[in-house]
């Protein structure tokens, strides 16, 4: 029977890392595989956890080890008050897997920060002013010049896949770190912004369907360029009631739908000309549109519904033709086979991948910071700085992204 070493821990610091992650004392028991009164124990300072138990309530924390032994805990923001409003989420109240995602968001940022300074080079500043007056099509004309994205660079996209990636590699131009969120379900969470500038961050759900993504990702960069106008506050500052508040979710996806899709490639487009001839809005022919613009059927539909091109009526029609195709045809998920080191840059996002390569190769941090930084091995850190190149922004970008 091995040798049970306790951990020397501060029983506050027990207490104080398990509210802040958002668990119950029945949540993390359950999760730390012990009773109750077990982990009441720990936190009451009347037995200490073994050195496995502490550091496996680390992990369950998404807290450093070390954080267990300070004698005070840190000095930080309420989460709250660096993530934009999201409806069904209580400041405060959140639970802990977006907990664990907002404040990776976070932590990344001020990595991206310092090594923009240890890089001696300033962030971008986020150019995009947007307000809720502003008429819906003309702020999405605006945000697409500003995307230099044409719509024959669009169109000639093979993949959802491709079309995601060049959609952030446009929106992350702009001086915006795009990271996806591992572990976050989009029943809770489709996407989310850290509202601080400069070098705001924009999280998308990785369980988000790739076709979705880019609708997402546009969405969260609308919220954006509100609350560079100061008309979104950080979550924990935002006074608005239910109602008010879905006017601006409802904005945001207007606008993202005038990004994707704007009105001349709606017009000129022959496949929902002739739908729209015939009045017969059909399943095959909506996924036609779609698959042209890289975009969901569903995003489509309700785009032409916004714009006045689909009746109400007939978007009812569509809508329960297209509820019966997806429960006949379900399908499976379309993610594609990615190696680590292609992981690492869709978890992290290229500007920031960009700024850790750039930062190694420089001297500035060390190959286990880079590790550490990326959560990835050594050897596929090395995969990656062996194969970037420099940017206009002067940083790496991994070749193949």
């Amino acid at each position: 029977m091995g040798v049970r070493v306790p951990a020397i821990v501060n029983p506050d610091m027990l207490v104080w890392a398990r509210e802040e992650a958002g668990y119950s004392e029945k949540e993390a028991a359950e999760r730390a595989k012990v009773t109750i009164e077990k982990l009441r124990s720990w936190e009451r300072n009347e037995t200490q956890p073994t050195l496995r138990q502490a550091e496996l309530l680390a992990r369950i924390y998404d807290r450093a080890f070390s954080l267990f032994s300070l004698p005070t805990p840190p000095q930080e923001p309420p989460l709250s008050a660096e993530y934009r409003h999201l409806p069904g989420v209580k400041p405060g109240g959140e639970p802990p897997d977006l907990r664990r995602a907002f404040r990776r968001l976070v932590h990344r940022r001020r990595l991206a920060l310092y090594l923009f300074e240890e890089l001696g080079t300033d962030p971008p500043d986020f150019p995009i002013r947007a307000h809720l007056r502003e008429e819906i099509e003309e702020l999405g004309r605006r945000v697409r010049a500003m995307l230099e994205v044409s719509l024959e660079t669009q169109f000639g996209w093979r993949s959802e896949f491709a079309a995601f990636r060049a959609w952030r590699a446009a929106v992350e131009h702009l001086g915006v770190l795009v990271c996806q969120m591992p572990g976050v379900s989009i029943d809770d969470l489709r996407g989310t912004s850290i509202v601080h500038f400069p070098l705001p961050v924009i999280g998308v759900s990785s369980k988000e369907l790739p076709l979705s993504k880019p609708f997402t990702l546009i969405h969260e960069l609308a919220h954006l360029a509100l609350a560079a106008s100061e008309e979104e506050r950080p979550a924990s500052e935002e006074k608005r009631d239910g109602p008010s508040w879905l006017e601006v979710e409802r904005y945001c996806e207007s606008v993202a739908g005038a990004v994707l899709m704007p009105p001349e490639a709606i017009e000129s487009d022959r496949n929902i000309a002739a739908q729209r001839n015939s009045r017969s809005w059909t399943v095959s022919g909506m996924r036609s549109v779609a698959k042209h613009f890289k975009a969901t059927p569903t995003a489509v539909a309700t785009r032409l519904l916004r714009i006045g091109i689909m009746s109400p009526s007939a978007y009812t029609r569509w809508k329960a033709d297209w509820a019966k195709y997806t429960n006949e045809h379900p399908g499976g998920p379309s993610f594609g086979i990615a190696t680590q080191a292609e992981k690492a840059v869709n978890r992290n996002g290229p500007l920031f991948t960009s700024l850790v390569l750039s930062a190694l190769s420089s001297d500035r941090i060390t190959s286990v910071d880079a590790c550490h930084y990326l959560n990835l091995g050594f050897e596929h850190v090395e995969t990656l700085r062996r194969g970037w190149i420099e940017t206009p922004m002067g940083l790496a970008s991994a070749v193949g992204e």
